[in-house]
């Protein structure tokens, strides 16, 4: 058999019209000829064809019960047919061509019509594949600029994060757990149809990737306040109540310059409303209830138990058990019952990444500026200009 040429079977139940077809053929393509159904079966476990040629009146399996095995299975339902029949009637052809055939040739035949007509649909067949395989290469191609530009909104916003976590060595590895957090909650939301209309409208992984900006208002907040090693006055913390409305400014700023906006939207939304309040006690639009934003109430929860589970200057880090209790009591109250109640089923796994990184830090595999050279470097600017970090204001 020539692997240049394509492959032709044949099928028919009268060996003349099986001769006759196939040396009009044999001169141009491989052919293989099968006196019936289950012949043709059997090959085509072992030879894929380019085309077949098949007769309708046949003994035991007919021409269309042949065509609805073939486009009935995966294999070999891409391979082109063309009835090859005496049947002339209007009726055999429609449900012929209805069955998946894409041609009906009548006996006789005339060799040149029949080499020309298969010639045609056999360049089709071949664009088509040349076009699939130009969009995988394309649809390929897209996923990967897609995936580089994801994973480059992830170092920018990874680094922007980081530069307000660097402010605030305490704290480091925030970001980190409170997106292991948020993911823990989506999973469990949607595995429980939790809020799961609202869910499905989302890209969660841009959701969490977002995430990392929830605390950038910090940025604007003058370093005597927000490295203030003692109590914040009442006038101090009013001003450092404002890094959620900056921080939903600074993103809004950057949307203006960008048409990749699509993840900033969810940080804008994380930054603004994520010390929101269950009953309308927080900041900083006094939102109540399910006007506070989806997101904002899930980062309520991870954000509380981050904080509460880990050490402060003005504070000894709380159990993971004193801070399960302490998130629901605030049920109804600071946080959504519907969410606090997901938190309470899955509070181990919380525990879990809490405990990891008291191990981490234990072990002095803690989170340095050291880790991101453009951090580093943003780090060295900080310092020159007076800057410490010891911030324990959350």
């Amino acid at each position: 058999m020539d692997s240049m040429r394509e492959t032709i079977i044949i099928i028919d139940d009268d060996i003349i019209n099986l001769t006759v077809a196939a040396d009009a053929l044999t001169d141009k393509y491989n052919v293989f000829t099968v006196p019936s159904g289950k012949k043709l079966f059997q090959l085509l476990e072992r030879v894929m064809p380019d085309l077949i040629l098949l007769d309708i009146e046949m003994p035991e399996m007919n021409g269309y019960e042949i065509i609805k095995e073939l486009k009935g299975s995966e294999n070999t339902e891409p391979i082109p047919v063309i009835f090859l029949t005496g049947m002339i009637d209007p009726q055999s052809e429609l449900e012929g061509l209805d069955l998946g055939a894409i041609d009906y040739i009548t006996k006789p035949f005339s060799k040149q019509l029949l080499l020309k007509r298969i010639e045609v649909h056999l360049f089709v067949e071949a664009q088509k594949k040349k076009l699939k395989a130009d969009n995988r290469s394309l649809t390929h191609e897209v996923s990967e600029k897609a995936k580089t530009v994801f994973e480059l909104q992830n170092a920018i916003l990874k680094t922007v994060a980081e530069l307000v976590e660097c402010r605030d060595s305490i704290t480091g590895g925030h970001i980190e757990r409170t997106q292991s957090y948020l993911k823990i909650l989506t999973d469990a939301m949607k595995k429980h149809g939790i809020y799961t209309e609202e869910l499905d409208k989302w890209d969660i992984n841009l959701f969490i990737m977002s995430s990392q900006l929830h605390d950038v208002g910090k940025i604007s907040i003058k370093d005597s306040i927000l490295m203030k090693p003692s109590a914040l006055t009442d006038e101090e913390f009013n001003e450092m109540k404002k890094h959620a409305v900056y921080g939903e400014n600074i993103i809004r700023n950057i949307e203006k310059k960008t048409r990749e906006n699509a993840f900033l939207e969810y940080a804008k939304i994380l930054a603004v409303s994520h010390h929101e309040k269950w009953d309308g006690s927080g900041y900083p639009h006094g939102l109540k209830g399910k006007a506070i934003p989806l997101q904002g109430r899930l980062m309520a929860i991870a954000d509380v138990y981050d904080a509460l589970t880990n050490d402060r200057p003005y504070k000894k880090a709380f159990s993971h058990e004193d801070s399960v209790e302490i998130i629901i009591k605030g049920s109804g109250t600071q946080f959504d019952p519907a969410l606090c109640d997901i938190f309470l089923k899955y509070e181990d796994e919380f525990n879990k990444i809490s405990r990891m990184n008291n191990q981490n830090i234990s072990a002095g595999h803690g989170w340095t500026t050291g880790d991101n050279p453009l951090l580093a470097a943003v780090t060295d600017i900080i310092a020159l200009r007076g800057g410490t970090a010891n911030n324990p204001h959350e």
